[in-house]
């Protein structure tokens, strides 16, 4: 049993469950509704959405294994109480775990391309795969390299939804057209949701794990700006996203949506809000991290509100 929980710790089951969350409900309450209104039948079937859903779990779990080989020194000093490889699960069937979750999740991809006759889908698979075991290997380190990629995956893994059903339709008549347009509007809505909010998590996870990271020579921005220029960087793009979203519940009053608006406000907006409030006042590891869990939270009621295009 501890050694079930601790693989569970180690592959980050809720962000897993996260990760199949948002494809389920972007398919189901924003893409499949606006295809059967143009009369259009989805490449996607319930058995491969599920699929697809199952690949990008195992990609981002093999990412989350292989990122806890690599980070061991460093958790050791940011987050000892945390640390799975060695201490439940050796080295060498970490890497095995690794390399069987991700193998999976490319052969699956692949099927999903043969099935649906849209060949990136595996290429797009494999790609993620490399792209998270360089992460793990170097580009973390590096100068938002790492958040921007870190950032930009997760996002992808609402956009490639919306990018499916435009390669299998993207020649259909002018007619059906619009409801491929909302299809992409709305992906790309909820992807630009997912990168900025993604990438404020990042850079706040970075400030509290500044003291291992600096040990290890990585050059991450809290280490390269410092403290406050990568709180002001954070403070920048939450007003973006504030801003972002106040515009977007002003195009929503037009229409009188004011279930979706309080929804917005109380559970998105304010806590963005208390986050910048608490951002420049935080100074400890602890509190970085709870700011980290708050961010966290907000990203699911954003991708939650999902369900008010369903009804």
């Amino acid at each position: 049993m501890k050694l079930l929980t601790a693989f569970l710790k180690l592959i980050r089951w809720p962000n897993l469950v996260f990760i199949a969350l948002t494809q389920v409900m972007f398919f189901y309450c924003i893409a499949l509704p606006a295809l059967q209104t143009a009369g259009l039948k989805s490449v996607l079937s319930n058995k491969m959405l599920m699929l697809l859903a199952i690949s990008y779990v195992l990609i981002a779990a093999g990412g989350n294994i292989i990122n806890d080989y690599f980070d061991l020194n460093i958790d050791k000093i940011n987050k000892p109480q945390k640390v799975i490889v060695e201490k439940y699960i050796s080295r060498r069937w970490v890497i095995i775990w690794h390399l069987l979750v991700s193998v999976v999740a490319v052969l699956i991809s692949v099927y999903i391309s043969y099935k649906t006759k849209i060949i990136w889908i595996a290429v797009a698979a494999f790609f993620c795969v490399v792209l998270l075991f360089l992460y793990s290997v170097s580009l973390k380190k590096k100068f938002l390299v790492g958040n921007i990629l870190v950032s930009a995956l997760t996002a992808w893994v609402i956009m490639i939804v919306s990018l499916i059903e435009f390669s299998a339709f993207s020649h259909t008549s002018s007619t059906d057209i619009f409801a491929l347009r909302k299809i992409m509007r709305l992906g790309i809505l909820y992807t630009c949701f997912a990168f900025i909010i993604s990438l404020i998590r990042e850079v706040v996870k970075d400030m509290e794990d500044v003291e291992g990271d600096r040990k290890y020579n990585c050059t991450t921005m809290p280490i390269v700006w410092g403290l406050n220029a990568a709180k002001v960087f954070v403070a920048v793009w939450l007003i973006v996203l504030i801003a972002a979203l106040v515009i977007l519940q002003l195009y929503a009053f037009t229409f009188g949506w004011w279930i979706s608006i309080i929804y917005a406000v109380v559970l998105i907006i304010l806590p963005l809000l208390f986050i910048f409030k608490k951002l420049f006042a935080a100074q400890s590891s602890q509190q970085f991290h709870s700011l980290s869990s708050i961010i966290k939270l907000t990203m699911l009621t954003g991708i939650v509100s999902m369900l008010f295009f369903y009804f």
